[in-house]
Parts: C-alpha cells; sequence; structure tokens
C-alpha cells in the first residue's frame, strides 16, 4: 500500500470515529481517558478543560498515545494507534469551530477561558487490525 493510499485509510478511520482513548503519562505512568476527537488532516483536535488532570500532566509531557476507530464488531475492524505531541491551544476561531451546545455540561460557552483544545500533532500512524492484515506504519 502506498504511502498515499495509506494516509487515505487513516483519515477514513478518523471521519468515521470520533470517540477514542487519549493516554498521557504522569509520573511515568501511563494514564487513558475517553475523548471526542476532531480532525484538520492528520492533526487531531480535542476540547477540554484548562482544570483538568490531563491539562497538568501535559503541560509536564506534551507526548501521547491515541486509540481510534475499534467498533466492537471483531476481528478485521481497521482503528489507528497514535503517537504525538500535544500543543495546547486557546485559539478563539479553533474553540468556535469546534463548539457544540453539548458542551454546555462543561463550559459557558466557546468564550469560557477555561476550554482548550489540544491539538495532537502526531509522529506516527499505525493502522491496525484492517480485515486481519499486518499494521501499516504512516510516519510523520
Amino acid at each position: 500500500m502506498s504511502q498515499t493510499d495509506l494516509k487515505q485509510e487513516v483519515l477514513n478511520v478518523l471521519e468515521n470515529s470520533m470517540v477514542g482513548t487519549l493516554a498521557t503519562v504522569i509520573e511515568n505512568k501511563p494514564h487513558s481517558r475517553y475523548m471526542t476527537f476532531f480532525n484538520d488532516d492528520l492533526t487531531l483536535l480535542t476540547p477540554t478543560s484548562s482544570e483538568t488532570h490531563k491539562a497538568d500532566e501535559i503541560e509536564q509531557n506534551p507526548h501521547v498515545h491515541v486509540l481510534l476507530g475499534y467498533e466492537g464488531d471483531g476481528y478485521g475492524d481497521a482503528y489507528v494507534e497514535v503517537e504525538g505531541k500535544v500543543q495546547i491551544s486557546k485559539d478563539e476561531s479553533l474553540k468556535e469551530k469546534l463548539w457544540d451546545d453539548e458542551m454546555k455540561k462543561w463550559f459557558k460557552g466557546p468564550d469560557d477561558p477555561d476550554l482548550i483544545i489540544l491539538e495532537i500533532h502526531p509522529t506516527q500512524y499505525r493502522l491496525m487490525n484492517k480485515n486481519g492484515e499486518e499494521p501499516k506504519v504512516l510516519d510523520l
């Protein structure tokens, strides 16, 4: 599979899977939680509060791991493993772009000062379990 085809396969998973796990590292131990992810090409974006453990953990160590795509049907479900580095963004236009009224449970609005966007800049994607095939690596 060419890198162009692999990138398209990865993008297909990202476009069809919004909920996944985000793992950070604290005191040399992983800490995972479910998050909602959006993508801008291969960059992952997820809104969160600046007042969370994950924000503190990322400030100490910006390297993360993300799993997206497994649907639970068994063998053959394609998913991606993502290694990347996070940049915390307070960009107002990005917050507006990702805002959804469901977020009112946690934030006053897109201008809430506690709302931040985690921009995950991947260093590598691994396309896993696609019809039982060997993993395919997309290095960035």
